[in-house]
């Protein structure tokens, strides 16, 4: 019950963002109505080339991070949180079982000891902090920019998920508390989610599979149940695709759905940009 409680205390969380947020999303641009018969638009205004995103200096990387969580209220938002609150109702009836069965195994600890050091937000955000870095000395503006919405990803999955955690408070598989959901895997996920976005399934194969893994040596570890994880991996999905607004050249479309008894994913060929 707690997790479905925390499941709840989320959503709402998601719906005062929304109401906050409501403003930002009501500004519109007319830029791109037709003009009025007889008017005539100035020459720059009907040749200027949209400008390309610029990469943020240092401090603009942290100032980007604070007010990320304007891109948070969206119709993708809304369909990927109800595809997670599927999946950790269908997940939450199966926590017991998965956490005292074949994952509770002694010999995989060897196997998944890893998973606590890669999915660390410690780990996580050096990294990101170290993709944006190279970039910047070495001139190469994606790497930059890879990096800097690598951290911003991270740092919104983080918000979400610890602000989570303290309205839901629940008890961890080894008696210790703030379980629901887990930090590791919302931060892989969106590390995935953004490499992804920029690089398209090539990248987002393997780095999903990264994300897994570090989701299933939670639960090995008995830090998280099955719904724990599953919760964490949207949120870290939501945060990834927030920050990755309109970034990359990515080929297929993904799309989240609500099945009777469950939830699915579906991927449709978009072709190139």
């Amino acid at each position: 019950m707690k997790a479905l409680r925390g499941l709840v205390c989320g959503c709402s969380i998601f719906a005062a963002t929304f109401v906050f947020a409501s403003p930002a999303l009501a500004q519109t641009s007319i830029t791109g109505l037709p003009a009025p018969a007889g008017l005539i638009l100035p020459t720059e205004t009907q040749t200027a080339p949209a400008a390309a995103p610029s990469v943020p200096s240092f401090s603009q990387l942290f100032k980007s991070a604070v007010t990320d969580v304007r891109h948070l209220p969206s119709r993708d938002t809304v369909i990927w949180l109800g595809v997670g609150a599927a999946a950790t109702m269908v997940a939450h009836r199966s926590d017991t079982r998965v956490t005292n069965g074949f994952l509770s195994s002694p010999a995989l600890d060897e196997t998944f000891e890893s998973g606590s050091t890669i999915g660390s937000i410690q780990v996580q955000l050096a990294s990101s902090l170290g993709t944006y870095a190279i970039g910047r000395m070495t001139g190469s503006s994606k790497t930059a920019q890879v990096g800097a919405d690598l951290f911003r990803a991270q740092a919104l999955s983080q918000v979400m998920t610890q602000a989570i955690k303290i309205a839901a408070r629940r008890t961890r598989p080894d008696g210790t508390t703030l379980s629901f959901p887990s930090g590791h895997t919302s931060a892989t996920f969106a590390s995935a989610t953004v490499l992804q976005r920029h690089f398209g399934w090539k990248a987002g194969i393997p780095a999903y599979a990264v994300a897994s893994f570090v989701a299933a040596s939670r639960v090995e570890a008995q830090r998280h149940y099955l719904s724990d994880v599953a919760f964490g991996a949207v949120l870290g999905i939501v945060a990834g695709r927030s920050v990755t607004v309109g970034r990359g050249d990515a080929r297929f479309s993904v799309a989240p759905a609500v099945t009777p008894g469950g939830a699915a994913v579906g991927f449709t060929w978009v072709g190139h940009k």
